[in-house]
């Protein structure tokens, strides 16, 4: 496991980069609007399966190791997923969100995919510097995936890119020039990217205490055991946090916003 985070991070984000190349166009778009300051983090977001030896608390390790906390939890009970985020003392640090796929809770036919999938693993990876951003571990049929996206489209997901962030988020609190979310929206579509309409191209609102929008994933190759197919990878995120009473700025997530914050990897 990574000792120093900034370590950690460069990982993931330049995995993610690799399968995201309109991340790297909008990053710079956005700092060029942001008179070329670095943009800030404000979280990143990894997807596993409930299996012990990959749940969350087996993945989270990388980041307790790290300093990071558990501070909140979340049910996602339509995705038949959990998920809980992180937070480390530092507040410059970004946020990490991690949810999980209750697989117990899928069909004979999906479950006995996954399990086969992951069977062929070696946990002892887990523990790698690189695991976090190490993608899949296990050779699956286009026919297999195609059976669990019939089911779930985060099993299929998985099945197809496995292991690595599956998006970053800009904190649009720390943009210089874009002060409000929709603001960043009207920019990215009138630079050619499409957002997430699900539940509106803005979940959430001040009333919340969190106003997200995203991009929708990138479409990238995929190589299965026995043919090679496009299909959404990873997408960018953008968060616009609001203030409690206490006049502290929240730093949790709303559920029912992330819901549809997931189907931004969507095929169908």
């Amino acid at each position: 496991m990574h000792t120093d985070i900034n370590d950690l991070f460069t990982g993931l984000w330049q995995d993610y980069l690799a399968i995201t190349p309109s991340a790297n166009k909008i990053h710079s778009l956005l700092k060029a609007h942001n008179q070329q300051a670095e943009l800030v983090n404000d979280h990143i977001a990894l997807r596993t399966f409930a299996i012990p030896g990959i749940a969350v608390n087996d993945i989270a390790k990388h980041f307790t190791v790290l300093g990071y906390v558990q501070s909140g939890e979340y049910d996602f009970s339509s995705k038949k997923l959990n998920a809980w985020h992180y937070q480390h003392p530092d507040p410059n640090q970004p946020k990490v969100f991690i949810s999980e796929l209750k697989v117990n809770e899928l069909s004979t036919a999906s479950q006995a995919i996954i399990h086969a999938m992951v069977d062929t693993m070696d946990f002892n990876v887990v523990k790698d510097t690189d695991f976090l951003y190490s993608g899949t571990h296990w050779q699956v049929s286009e026919a297999d995936y195609r059976t669990l996206l019939c089911e779930s489209e985060y099993a299929a997901w998985m099945a197809a890119w496995g292991f690595r962030a599956n998006h970053f988020t800009v904190s649009v609190n720390h943009l210089n020039s874009l002060t409000e979310l929709s603001a960043v929206n009207a920019l990215l579509k009138s630079s050619g990217f499409t957002l997430n309409a699900s539940g509106g191209e803005i979940k959430g609102n001040e009333s919340v205490c969190l106003a997200q929008s995203s991009t929708m994933a990138d479409m990238m190759p995929v190589q299965f055991s026995d043919n090679t197919v496009t299909l959404p990878s990873c997408f960018y995120e953008f968060a616009q946090r609001f203030h409690l009473p206490n006049g502290q700025l929240y730093q949790g997530f709303v559920a029912a916003s992330a819901d549809k914050i997931f189907e931004s990897t969507n095929v169908n």
